[in-house]
């Protein structure tokens, strides 16, 4: 097994045996990669249960059901519809080459480009480990992947699903801060983080160092927008599935809402009514995922506490079992009268907690989103189909869902990206095969070229018609 600690070897070493690897077949066969990724998914098949054990010892307590539906069936998901696609996906793409190029034919040929690097968070360690690993090694290329500190448990099973011909196609690395900091200093072919905006900057910074091109899937605030006469018993059963799910430890989660002024009233009660009806027992109940550590459950304390201080009222649909601070469990926690110099306006709040705010005009809601950074998501709760395009034509944000939270990233054959402090680049699909591919400019030329001898000549004939082809 390749697996990196500070006592066994260096990252550098672990680089160069990938990249000696690469170089010695630097064109690998779809037949193999094929090869490799049907044995991957057989490895996650075996393994299933062991992963859904070590997620939630990661977690203090996490539902199989996050596990199942957030990590591992995405995951598998995106595995099927790679292994079904890559052989189109591979082959050269014919291209118009022109008469000015005649009669020779143009494609483009997409080709691996080296040792890719993945650094994967911990609150999807599964999924967001292995999608870009699994369409990078879809495009034919060799990985590096780090994973999270905060997912021990998690990490050994992904070393075991790693093991055999997998391990010389991509080796596993573990540790923490220090090691991430020197993991995106290594000359990769392409580098891709997922984490925190702050965090993706320094590894940005890291990799220029080398040209490293990067794709970062960070995160930021992503608002929910539900509209006028928007059934509001449904928009709010969509949102309480996307902040709850993985306790609202998700990039696109659902960060803060607009209502309009006339429904909020009723649609707190509609989100408590059915918080009540699937979260009955709270933090003592079997489908309520614990905050991955003390400390992120203490920060999110502290968010409520400051709210509060400042003039927040905080409603929390039940009386009681809403926190346990012994096996950092929280459940849903709805703020209103906030205001932008609360903490919780400012951050993302990856936890189970909603600020909510009211609108009289949409053009005031598009106003507030336009301020702030691009999120990574956005989400309109509604009917009324003008004010859809509207607001997803008049926004910018990585990805936008409609009546739905979260699903969106799902689905396999779209790309997946932010932009601006949400993001750069894209994974997922076909364009994840690009991210992880040289698309080279491939000419081919005949035995006769009478091409090469009017060039040559300086042809003024040539030239006239050229001119007339081209410039009208």
């Amino acid at each position: 097994m390749n697996t990196y600690t500070l006592s066994t070897g260096s990252l550098r070493s672990q680089f160069n045996e990938l990249k000696h690897a690469f170089e010695d077949t630097p064109y690998l066969p779809i037949e193999q990669r094929l090869a490799l990724l049907k044995k991957l998914r057989a490895n996650i098949v075996t393994l299933e249960q062991d992963l859904i054990a070590a997620v939630s010892k990661d977690f203090g307590y996490r539902t199989a059901f996050d596990t199942l539906v957030g990590d591992i069936l995405p995951t598998m998901q995106g595995l099927a519809h790679i292994i079904k696609k890559l052989p189109r996906w591979s082959k050269p793409s014919q291209r118009s080459a022109g008469l000015s190029l005649w009669p020779s034919k143009v494609s483009v040929t997409y080709q691996p480009i080296g040792v890719v690097g993945v650094i994967a968070p911990w609150n999807y360690p599964i999924q967001l480990a292995l999608v870009p690993v699994i369409t990078a090694i879809a495009a034919g290329n060799r990985m590096m992947l780090k994973l999270s500190e905060f997912t021990p448990n998690t990490n050994a099973v992904i070393e075991k699903i790693f093991a055999g011909e997998l391990s010389q196609h991509c080796t596993i690395i573990q540790g923490g801060s220090d090691v991430a900091s020197e993991f995106s200093s290594l000359p990769f072919a392409h580098l891709l983080f997922t984490g925190s905006t702050a965090v993706g900057k320094l590894v940005m910074a890291a990799a220029s160092k080398n040209l490293t091109p990067v794709t970062l899937e960070l995160g930021g605030k992503s608002p929910v927008i539900v509209l006028e006469k928007a059934d509001v018993n449904k928009a709010a059963r969509a949102l309480l599935f996307g902040k709850m799910a993985n306790a609202g430890q998700i990039c696109v989660a659902p960060d803060y809402v607009f209502v309009p002024k006339a429904l909020e009233h009723q649609f707190i009660k509609a989100l408590c009514t059915h918080y009540k009806k699937h979260f009955k027992q709270g933090v003592e109940g079997k489908n309520l995922t614990s905050i991955i550590s003390p400390a992120h459950y203490q920060r999110l304390l502290g968010y409520l506490e400051q709210a509060q201080e400042q003039g927040a009222k905080i409603t929390k649909p039940l009386e009681q079992n809403q926190q346990d601070g012994e096996k950092h469990r929280m459940g849903l926690h709805i703020v209103t009268h906030v205001t932008d110099e609360m903490t919780l306006m400012q951050e993302e709040l990856f936890g189970p907690i909603l600020p909510i705010m009211s609108y009289d005009k949409l053009e005031d809601v598009l106003n507030y989103i336009r301020l702030r950074d691009h999120p990574l998501a956005l989400y309109i709760l509604g009917q009324d189909k003008q004010a859809q395009q509207y607001l997803i034509k008049q926004t910018l944000s990585g990805t936008v869902a409609v009546n739905d939270t979260l699903i969106q990233v799902a689905a396999d054959d779209v790309p997946f990206g932010g932009v601006g402090h949400s993001g750069m680049g894209h994974y997922h699909g076909k364009e994840g095969f690009l991210t992880f591919s040289h698309a080279k400019n491939t000419l081919v030329s005949g035995s006769v070229n009478p091409r090469i001898g009017l060039l040559l000549k300086q042809n003024k004939l040539l030239i006239k018609v050229l001119k007339w082809l081209y410039v009208k």
